[in-house]
């Protein structure tokens, strides 16, 4: 199976796949050759792939998955893989969106406070899936 993951600002993997375990509003689901064609929506959440005998780990959040004739095409708001994040970067995104929303918020415009929200999201996601990286590579 052919798997791209595209964001609005790159596209964060292209490559064959042996399995996809993905975040959908109705829980996880695993994608193997041969899958039937589907289009879902995704959660926030953890995306892991398996390659051989390796996994890679991605945090996701929000967009959509597509399956067609054996071609996963995943459109995500925001995506990132475990091993890439800088946690250092991540905890200052998480300590300054939580400023501007703790401090700011009554005198935000909205479009600014979903914006640090947005960024809170991202943030933590990366913390988590830094830490669940560190965790499986740990074992």
């Amino acid at each position: 199976m052919y798997l791209q993951i595209i964001t609005p600002e790159k596209s964060v993997f292209n490559g064959e796949v042996e399995e996809v375990l993905a975040p959908t509003l109705n829980g996880q689901i695993g994608i193997l050759p041969h899958h039937i064609n589907l289009v879902t929506s995704l959660t926030d959440g953890e995306l892991i792939i398996k390659i051989k005998d390796r996994e890679k780990l991605f945090g996701l959040t929000g967009g959509f998955l597509e399956v067609k004739d054996s071609q996963i095409t995943i459109l995500a708001d925001y995506a990132a893989q475990a091993d890439e994040v800088n946690t250092q970067v991540a905890e200052a995104a998480k300590k300054r969106a939580e400023e501007i929303i703790k401090n700011k918020a009554d005198q935000l415009p909205q479009e600014d406070l979903r914006q640090a929200q947005a960024e809170l999201r991202r943030a933590l996601l990366d913390l988590h899936i830094a830490g669940s990286h560190k965790k499986r590579h740990n074992r």
